[in-house]
């Protein structure tokens, strides 16, 4: 099932989903860009994941001489901090509010959502997540950065959320001290975090399809409430 807004991958089987993916990719990409690594996922017999990869909107980006593309959100410049469009991050992270709110309206409980970015869709994960005010499963960041690690107001809700961090050691795009800085304000807004760096540039490697499908594994698994929200 698809729309133009997004792809959604169903559970395998036909089976009923009882959880759920938003997965966000990055600059210049779209949703379709991330989808293979989806099948890749090795998950327990209990959990069956519907897996959501919204199409993000073209936009000029002004660190690309204006260009138009596929963008969350305005790169305004390229210095160590990212100085990017926060009320247009916002407003990406205000979509996948509605997309999340759309998945609870099918019968999944908050706690068995879970949300994932790629470099500027981790961006947006990051602000999305921390500020959804029913309590999430988990926030998977990929090869990015915490652009509004400095005026973001978290809900209470997601205050303890889990947090997966992954980087390349030799990313050229998102230096990995990024990623770094990124986890680090996470874990100091009392966020339990794993931080994760893989041998390689600005891309996701096999290691890190077992090492999320473990993680999914460990938050959608065996001892998680599956029953929708009431």
């Amino acid at each position: 099932m698809s729309t133009s807004n997004e792809r959604v991958i169903e559970p395998a089987g036909g089976r009923p989903a009882n959880a759920s993916l938003i997965l966000l990719h990055g600059l210049g990409a779209d949703g379709n860009d991330l989808a293979p690594i989806v099948p890749a996922f090795t998950l327990p017999d209990s959990v069956s994941l519907r897996t959501v990869l919204p199409h993000a909107p073209r936009l000029p980006v002004t660190v690309n001489g204006g260009m138009q593309m596929p963008a969350w959100y305005d790169i305004l410049e390229m210095n160590l901090g990212r100085r990017v469009d926060e009320t247009q991050l916002r407003a990406s992270a205000k979509r996948v509010h509605e997309m999340i709110d759309a998945e609870i309206a099918r019968g999944i409980d908050s706690r068995r959502i879970i949300l994932a970015g790629f470099s500027q869709g981790g961006a947006v994960a990051y602000e999305a997540a921390l500020t959804y005010p029913e309590p999430l499963g988990g926030l998977l960041a990929l090869s990015t950065y915490f652009a509004t690690a400095d005026s973001i107001v978290p809900s209470d809700a997601n205050r303890d959320l889990p947090i997966e961090v992954h980087h390349g050691t030799f990313d050229p795009v998102v230096p990995e001290s990024l990623g770094r800085e990124g986890a680090k304000r996470a874990e100091a807004m009392g966020h339990p975090l794993t931080y994760r760096s893989y041998p390689m540039q600005h891309a996701i490697c096999p290691q890190q399809i077992t090492d999320i499908s473990t993680w999914l594994g460990e938050r959608l698994g065996e001892g998680v409430d599956a029953s929708a929200n009431s």
